[in-house]
């Protein structure tokens, strides 16, 4: 059993840090901007609260992160009261926010500065893969750490990779996020083909999806997306966010990404029809208006 600290208990932290608890063993504090949802969290789950960041940190073996963005992070570590401030030596701090590949690297080498060691290791699966503990969870930082923060890791995760140094997680991410940005936007032009075709469109999935178009996306999204139901997962504001990470990096460093800069625009339109907290599949719903 290891000290933790999660600070973050948005749709994937709060559950996230219950695997911690539960399926791990581990003794938890949480942290959270509004303390009320910290509170709520340590009655469920009988771990314990704390009011800032750098009090959930003081002498815990692991501190875990998942908040919003490049900023939120940086707040929430190296801000006046960010748990930076109160890390042990020979800690480990570990990064579940999709975040900059930059913003990984700056907080890698305050670590280590710090005394302590540090992993970006954002994860894939959404709200469904955290409530189950089954997340995909791409990790950046040295050998030795990786070996050491594993065990700990794997309380909430079915797959977890080591890609190479700080910053290598985000980027791994980015890739995953590139990824499904063209898979639902080909899922949601084949449906509203489909439709327009006159097919019976639960026939055409169960048949499609036993071949080469076959996906995750397919087999978990394609019935709600054909009822133009789209409160199941990832909203699209955060796909967004993240869409905007990958294409930033793009710049930096000369991919080209004209599928992505395209859905990220359809995303936008979306936003503007009121699908903002819609899930990514809602696509659909831009080609169907």
């Amino acid at each position: 059993m290891a000290s933790v600290a999660f600070l973050g208990l948005g749709v994937m932290g709060y559950p996230m840090a219950g695997h911690l608890k539960k399926k791990g063993g581990h003794d938890v504090t949480v942290y959270n901007r509004t303390t009320a949802k910290a509170e709520k969290w340590a009655a469920e789950h009988g771990g314990a609260f704390a009011r800032t960041p750098a009090e959930a940190a003081e002498g815990k073996d692991f501190v875990f992160t998942c908040v919003g963005n490049d900023d939120d992070l940086r707040s929430v570590t190296v801000g006046a009261e960010g748990c930076f401030q109160s890390m042990k030596k020979g800690s480990t701090y570990i990064d579940n926010t999709t975040a900059s590949a930059e913003v990984a690297r700056e907080l890698a080498e305050k670590a280590e500065a710090g005394g302590f060691a540090a992993l970006d290791a954002p994860v894939s699966g959404g709200q469904a893969g955290a409530e189950n503990g089954v997340l995909t969870v791409m990790v950046g930082g040295d050998e030795q750490t990786f070996d050491k923060a594993r065990p700990v890791i794997e309380a909430y995760a079915r797959m977890v990779g080591l890609m190479g140094p700080a910053g290598a997680g985000q980027l791994t991410k980015m890739i995953n996020q590139i990824a499904i940005a063209g898979l639902v936007q080909g899922l949601a032009e084949g449906l509203h083909f489909g439709r327009k075709a006159g097919l019976d469109l639960e026939k055409v999935v169960e048949v499609i999806s036993k071949g080469a178009a076959g996906s995750w996306q397919m087999e978990n999204r394609h019935k709600t997306m054909i009822a133009g139901k789209y409160d199941f997962g990832f909203a699209v504001d955060w796909m967004r966010k993240d869409l905007g990470i990958c294409l930033e990096e793009a710049d930096r460093n000369g991919a080209r990404l004209p599928v992505t800069a395209l859905v990220d625009q359809f995303y936008k339109e979306v936003q503007q029809i009121g699908g903002s907290r819609w899930d990514t599949s809602s696509l659909l719903a831009r080609l169907e208006r």
